[in-house]
């Protein structure tokens, strides 16, 4: 047993327990949309307490694998280095890996707010554990647009508050989305951050209860009480809502094989990974597009489903980004001077990448055709020979046709 409030007062001799038989419970229903909530999901908006007519387990329950309909259409976040070339795919698990000290919670917040797939109903649960009340505050205020437009659910599990509460606060917030996604019948984004908060509470409760420590410390069952919560997104095939699960955690000391980190990787499908090299270059998202990937991406984008030069356009940005790196390594040895006319075309792309594609302010939201026509715009600095990875009738329709014909077709 573990009490999930504070014990002040409380009397051990005159308190009397009765076990219902039956697991936590909580309300489901579209009541959620537009509330404030703490981890527990006791209104901290100053509104009433959550009704509905529908009780779930904030356990859940597994979908049936033969009624799973596979992934098949994006999620767009409006970013141009997740939308381009880590496309977030319905269904998905796919986590964000950053490092102490990066805005990790401003990314979290800024695709939160501007998520969205192509006008049909949508909905976005974040879930916050451990952050600060400057950081809860600062999700707040960045969330509020879309939560008074009865689109998010916000769940709070602050610091200070008790650790057991915040076990709980990633399985209230799938809960809560899958109730609006198989019964509401929306696609649901459920942001959850910080992962690695959550891996130190249940730590911090494994050592409490006595339990056999694994990895650094860590309760040899993190592995599958991770995938308990990770592999609760889906699809089930005759309903039209999706649950997807984009979990943001931080790297402790910036070490990738991190056991929260590893594990996560080791359940998801791909990763985005922040670069303090690319933070210390003024540009945000920080993001280390070599480092990233998307393992779903290719179904979700492309003919019928983004845009017919989307996975081509991708993959050569990826090419000429790598080499790019090796050839500005080169560069450090034998200075820019030495490389021949092609290669400093390489670096020109290089620096193009990061300044018209990759930055962007936290407050902008782009489309995905502004995206891959910045994309195009970037590629168009290598000459056509380096562009292989391109089929031939649509470079030449790029470097022939103008903007207005080429957005036309």
């Amino acid at each position: 047993m573990e009490v999930l409030e504070g014990t002040a007062g409380m009397d051990t001799a005159g308190t009397r327990l009765e076990f219902t038989g039956e697991p936590l419970r909580v309300p489901v229903g579209p009541g959620w949309l537009g509330r404030i909530c703490n981890g527990r999901g006791d209104p901290a908006d100053g509104g009433p307490p959550v009704f509905t007519t529908r009780r779930a387990a904030v356990a859940g329950a597994p979908i049936n694998p033969g009624r799973c309909e596979p992934p098949a259409e994006p999620v767009l976040t409006g970013l141009s280095a997740i939308d381009a070339l880590t496309t977030l795919v319905r269904e998905q698990k796919l986590p964000v890996f950053s490092l102490p000290g990066l805005p990790h919670l401003e990314l979290a917040t800024q695709i939160a707010a501007q998520a969205n797939v192509g006008g049909e109903p949508f909905s976005v649960v974040f879930a916050g554990m451990g952050p600060t009340h400057t950081d809860a505050a600062f999700a707040q205020d960045a969330l509020a647009p879309r939560s008074a437009a009865g689109e998010l659910v916000l769940l709070l599990n602050t610091a200070d508050d008790p650790v057991i509460k915040r076990i709980l606060t990633p399985r209230l917030a799938l809960t809560i989305a899958e109730a609006l996604a198989f019964d509401g019948g929306r696609h649901v984004l459920v942001v959850m951050t910080d992962m690695t908060s959550y891996a130190e509470a249940l730590r911090e409760v494994s050592a409490a209860r006595g339990e056999v420590p694994g990895r650094r410390a860590y309760p040899g069952y993190l592995y599958s009480d991770l995938a308990s919560v990770y592999e609760r997104c889906g699809r089930i095939r005759g309903l039209p809502g999706s649950v997807t699960v984009l979990p943001v955690l931080t790297m402790p000391g910036g070490d990738i094989t991190h056991p929260v980190p590893d594990l996560t990787g080791n359940i998801t499908e791909g990763q985005i990974v922040f670069s303090r090299e690319v933070n210390e270059q003024g540009i945000y998202p920080p993001i280390d597009p070599l480092s990233s990937l998307s393992r779903l991406m290719r179904v979700g984008s492309g003919p019928n489903r983004t845009r017919p030069d989307h996975l081509p356009v991708a993959a050569q940005l990826v090419a000429a980004l790598a080499r790019a790196r090796q050839l500005r390594e080169l560069s450090e040895l034998i200075g820019t001077s030495a490389l021949s006319r092609i290669d400093r075309s390489y670096l020109d792309f290089e620096e193009a990448f990061r300044r018209d594609l990759v930055a962007q302010r936290p407050d902008e939201s782009r489309t995905l055709d502004d995206t891959l026509e910045r994309a195009w715009q970037v590629l168009l600095h290598l000459p056509a020979g380096e562009l292989a990875m391109l089929p031939s009738d649509l470079l030449d329709r790029r470097r022939t046709d103008p903007p207005a014909q080429q957005e036309a077709g």
